[in-house]
């Protein structure tokens, strides 16, 4: 099945085309990563699937729902887990979960919270206010809210930004744990993790999306070394 059908996406700001006229199908239950460099339209392309901004044209199904007549239906099957670490700092980490609870009104709320806490393996730091913890345990606490509604769709914006290597690594087996469960969609800037996690990776330049593929495929059809060389060589104009 299709969790994500793109047709003809397009964003403007005045006279400038930030994202133009892309076309993308993402399967149910896959980690698609869109990669590209800084202004290459991925952000804009990704609040446009989230519901956050509208489009100027083409069309946007999540489901089967439409992006603009369905935004309250997508956005009760979806979730995001931004840049910005999205946990309140004077709140435990149970408050943090609790809170978000109520805010989605979850009805089996305990059992929730416990599934999340053996996931994320967040015993030992329970009861500590947020903003004491690590940036590591603040990002896996960001991610476990973003989980809290059973979302079908899961946008991760760089998540193991400025994490070190073992941080990096205890998040990389959380997110293949979730990989199959539900459909995720993950921007980052280190190719590693893109070529280790992700099912399929889109490459994005100047608003357009320039090729899509597993990392093996782009690997080959560039004829490059290894999968960052590769991301470059696509991303700079080099011939596919």
């Amino acid at each position: 099945m299709i969790a994500i059908e793109v047709e003809n996406l397009t964003k403007k700001y005045k006279e400038k085309v930030v994202v133009n006229g892309i076309n993308l199908k993402i399967n149910q239950g896959e980690l698609f990563a869109l990669l590209g460099t800084n202004g290459a339209g991925k952000t804009t392309t990704i609040k446009m699937l989230s519901t956050l901004i509208l489009p100027n044209d083409g069309k946007v199904k999540i489901n089967g729902l439409n992006v603009i007549k369905d935004r309250q239906e997508i956005r009760e099957i979806l979730n995001i887990s931004p840049q910005e670490t999205a946990i309140a700092p004077n709140l435990s980490v149970k408050e943090n979960l609790e809170f978000m609870a109520g805010v989605y009104q979850i009805s089996n709320k305990e059992e929730k919270i416990n599934e999340l806490i053996k996931m994320f393996k967040l015993d030992e730091v329970l009861n500590q206010k947020a903003k004491i913890l690590s940036g590591g345990w603040q990002r896996k606490v960001s991610i476990a809210i973003s989980l809290i509604n059973d979302p079908k769709i899961l946008f991760l914006d760089e998540p193991t930004l400025g994490l070190d290597v073992i941080a990096r690594k205890e998040l990389w087996a959380v997110i293949k744990h979730l990989k199959g469960k539900i459909t995720i969609i993950l921007t980052t800037h280190y190719m590693e993790e893109a070529e280790k996690l992700s099912d399929r990776v889109g490459i994005m330049a100047k608003g357009n999306l320039l090729t899509v593929g597993t990392s093996n495929e782009l690997i080959a059809k560039t004829g490059a070394e290894n999968f960052e060389d590769a991301f470059v060589k696509i991303a700079t104009g080099g011939e596919l």
